[in-house]
């Protein structure tokens, strides 16, 4: 089964499959959309008079909001995965797991067809499983790295996975795009009508193809000598992991690294869209002055992010395999910095936002694939893969918990979305240093 070419290729067609939620719902349209439905403009001018909203007798900025209710979703299924992976584990049912969180998160961004201005809650919640959908699925999905892919190619299959899916999610991105803006070409009555047809191809689009890994997959191996206490079996083995760090130091510096710059990455790719509505600015051919992008041109940001990223994974594979995993992604943190200190202090254009964003697509998929890479190869070998990748997948999700509170925290309390840049940079450059502190052993010297 190890590297088989079909079960691989399979494998990776699973991010062509799901990326459409992370491109269409958290990246582009749903915000937009979001934000749309979400603001009280004046009825003569058009401007925006209120960006609040009133939830549970509360009132906070619509984008705060939408900050905490991912940071929930994402601790939700931290907490959850350690009982799920247990689960999995015993009955030897990881397919099926997999499959159920596709279908809670396919079903979830279907039905978003459904909200509108007077169902906020419903739309919030719908965000919060469509994301638990998501991020689920892929605590199972990541775990099949090590079992169908051996170490010497688990940079270029992963870089494989994340590349297949920002072009996969840029096709149905495109598609929606023209949806959105020629809402009549396709019998709509109006762009909101268009825009929320599009939240129901994510969902058809990530159940549709997600059939071809379902198929391929091997389902699991069952473990049911371990019966007893079942749902606290998950936690017992992070336990079981986070007691073994102790002989694998290097493996504890790593996920210290990558815990940092993970609160950094994940905040971008989530807020990007809200800091080009609110804080970009520029003058048209009539000399009108604009307050924010038009949707448009947030997503054509977007798809810049995406042609790019293609590439990107490669890139950075290529660089691993020339320099190492660990130069690689302290080079990928600096750049994330420099990108964070530009948009504090220079991005304040349509073109300044479009160049940002190249430089964002360039390393997004080159860490985030490295990122997953490097830990399969530093993980000891295991019957259980799931395991090291279900504390991995914690890690991650509290670290997205994190970012995205802190964002959303110091946005409250700021008039101005730039100031929360200035966490997220600090974020990168704490992960620079403690990369740097892994130590360069034997055993790391194809990573260094």
């Amino acid at each position: 089964m190890v590297n088989d070419k079909k079960i691989v290729n399979s494998w990776a067609f699973y991010d062509w499959s799901n990326s459409v939620y992370n491109l269409v719902i958290t990246a582009t349209i749903f915000p937009i959309y979001y934000k749309t439905v979400t603001e009280t403009k004046d009825n003569l001018t058009g401007e925006v008079i209120r960006n609040t909203v009133n939830i549970f007798g509360l009132e906070l900025k619509n984008t705060s909001l939408y900050d905490f209710a991912i940071a929930f979703a994402y601790l939700l299924t931290a907490s959850l995965s350690p009982i799920l992976s247990g689960i999995a584990d015993y009955g030897g049912s990881k397919k099926k797991f997999m499959m159920f969180f596709t279908y809670l998160g396919a079903i979830s961004c279907g039905l978003m067809y459904f909200f509108t201005k007077d169902s906020l809650l419903f739309g919030i919640l719908l965000a919060i499983l469509a994301c638990i959908g998501y991020s689920g699925s892929l605590v199972f999905y990541n775990a099949y790295l090590p079992e169908i892919a051996s170490s010497d190619m688990h940079d270029r299959v992963s870089a494989k996975g994340f590349s297949l899916g920002y072009i996969g999610s840029s096709i149905l991105l495109i598609l929606n795009l023209i949806m959105v803006l020629k809402p009549e070409l396709f019998g709509f009555n109006n762009t909101g009508d268009a825009t929320r047809f599009a939240f129901l191809t994510v969902g058809i689009w990530w159940l549709g193809f997600a059939q071809i890994p379902f198929y391929f997959l091997p389902k699991g191996v069952s473990n049911k000598a371990n019966e007893s206490q079942i749902l606290l079996k998950g936690y017992r083995e992070l336990n079981k992991v986070w007691k073994s760090l102790k002989q694998y130091h290097y493996i504890t510096k790593f996920l210290t690294a990558f815990f940092v710059y993970s609160m950094g990455v994940q905040t971008v790719m989530l807020v990007a869209n809200h800091f080009g509505s609110q804080e970009i600015t520029y003058t048209d051919d009539n000399n009108v002055v604009h307050y924010g992008m038009e949707s448009g041109q947030l997503i054509t940001t977007i798809l810049i992010i995406q042609f790019v990223a293609m590439g990107g994974a490669y890139l950075f594979s290529f660089v691993s395999r020339k320099k190492g995993n660990l130069f690689t992604l302290k080079a990928a943190t600096l750049i994330w910095a420099l990108i964070c200190i530009s948009t504090f202090f220079f991005v304040k254009t349509p073109v300044h936002f479009y160049m940002v964003a190249a430089f964002v697509g360039l390393v997004m998929g080159g860490i985030q694939a490295l990122s997953r890479s490097t830990y399969s190869k530093l993980i000891p070998e295991t019957e259980d893969p799931t395991s090291y990748f279900s504390f991995y997948d914690v890690c991650e999700k509290l670290s997205i918990v994190l970012g995205m509170a802190t964002f959303g925290f110091i946005n409250e309390l700021s008039s101005s979305m730039r100031v929360p840049i200035i966490a997220l940079m600090i974020f990168f450059i704490a992960g620079f240093i403690l990369l740097s502190r892994i130590p360069k052993t034997k055993l790391l010297a194809a990573l260094n």
